[in-house]
């Protein structure tokens, strides 16, 4: 396949650290143990043919789950259009079986678009299982009864990593028993990067709290990212406090909650309690990375991180006080993919050409419909800038 990458010398081996599959309708049921059957994310079809998913009594209604149609890769001003020409247009719509290709949901065939596409290595990320935490927080026992069924899913469907595929296992920190427990397990079967909700754990504590140090040295020991994708972190007190529906579906948020409560609000409070917690001082090989939650946030969140240092000096510190500039703790551990719309050079410059990963968001409609159009974002950087950004960094924290 002839690209516009061969003059640079990168045809076939990108690495996208933004891409996703679709599951199957029983990614979370497939394995779950009989005594949390009753508690188990399922989805069934209503006399209309449509699909009705309930994480154990309660109906998932943030969207509706893809697990035999979508709409194509990169449609989303499409949609939206369409939407504005008649009132009566739902995003369900734009779904069709035609859309749904065998690539988003087989690895064989993942591998072999990969091969079309110019792609050496991805990262796979869920469509629907990252968005299901929310309801399960105030039961640690369901919620990991479900993500357990939903990685052993994983396993079967397209593995971790297996040099090319790599398909982070979704854990979360409310629970430190079972989430060491899981951890160890996941890693034992080759998990090569994790995934955990940006946004607050939901238990009252801090995910830089000391508490959490036996999972995080694990993680440190074992050398591997953390991937903070974005998800559903609704914060239905905010949205209660400014006169919002508290827990809205994602395609109904208001302005309001787009901008301060679903967007850039969860992963720069997950970055600044991680920085300010000093978790790089105890973990110095912990590497986490933004996927998905755009990168307009990031040269305000660098200044306001230095600047409220200072003033919070006599505060408390709850993993002991950091050492440098929290700025130059994010340029050293962490890690930004943006959105394909935003100002990438302006990011590079802020952060560094080594902190920045191409991302497609491939097959979403939110992203680009051929993940190489990615480069187009970085005309006019150096040859090197463009080798660490499309391929090098990524390459580097997968051990490819």
């Amino acid at each position: 396949m002839t690209t516009a990458l061969e003059p640079r010398g990168l045809d076939g081996k990108l690495v996208d650290a933004d891409n996703h599959y679709y599951e199957s309708s029983d990614c979370f049921s497939r394995h779950i143990e009989r005594r949390f059957a009753d508690k188990a994310v399922t989805a069934s079809r209503t006399p209309d043919g449509e699909w009705e998913v309930r994480v154990g009594d309660v109906p998932f209604d943030f969207f509706d789950p893809k697990f035999d149609k979508t709409n194509p890769p990169g449609s989303l001003l499409e949609v939206l259009r369409a939407k504005d020409a008649s009132p009566t247009f739902k995003w369900g719509d734009s779904y069709s079986a035609e859309n749904m290709l065998p690539a988003f949901q087989r690895r064989d065939a993942r591998l072999a678009l990969m091969d079309e596409q110019g792609i050496e290595a991805s990262v796979l990320l869920p469509t629907f299982g990252i968005s299901v935490e929310e309801y399960m927080v105030g039961d640690p026992e369901q919620l990991y009864a479900n993500l357990r069924s939903f990685n052993r899913w994983l396993e079967e469907e397209w593995g971790y990593a297996d040099g090319r595929i790599f398909a982070p296992p979704l854990l979360s920190l409310v629970d430190l028993d079972l989430a060491v427990e899981e951890l160890d397990r996941v890693l034992a079967a080759g998990a090569r990067m994790i995934h955990l909700r940006p946004g607050p754990i939901g238990n009252g504590r801090s995910p830089a709290d000391p508490h959490y140090d036996p999972f995080w040295s694990r993680v440190d020991d074992a050398g591997i990212p953390v991937a903070f994708h974005i998800a559903d972190s609704r914060y239905p007190d905010v949205s209660l406090a400014w006169g919002e529906a508290p827990s809205p579906p994602v395609r109904e948020m208001s302005a309001f909650q787009w901008a301060f409560v679903h967007g850039d609000r969860p992963i720069m409070e997950t970055f600044g309690a991680l920085i300010y917690g000093n978790m790089f001082g105890r973990f110095p090989n912990l590497r986490c990375i933004s996927i998905e939650n755009g990168s307009d946030w990031v040269p305000y969140l660098l200044k306001v991180l230095d600047k409220k240092k200072g003033m919070g000096r006599y505060g408390p510190w709850i993993g002991g006080r950091p050492s440098g500039r929290p700025s130059d703790t994010f340029k050293q551990h962490c890690f930004v993919s943006p959105y394909a719309e935003d100002d990438v050079g302006a990011l590079i410059d802020c952060i560094g050409a080594s902190q920045v990963l191409f991302g497609s968001d491939y097959p979403h409609p939110e992203g680009l419909a051929e993940p190489s159009r990615f480069l187009r974002l970085l005309d006019g950087r150096s040859e090197t800038e463009v080798l660490q950004v499309m391929r090098d960094n990524s390459a580097k924290l997968l051990g490819i």
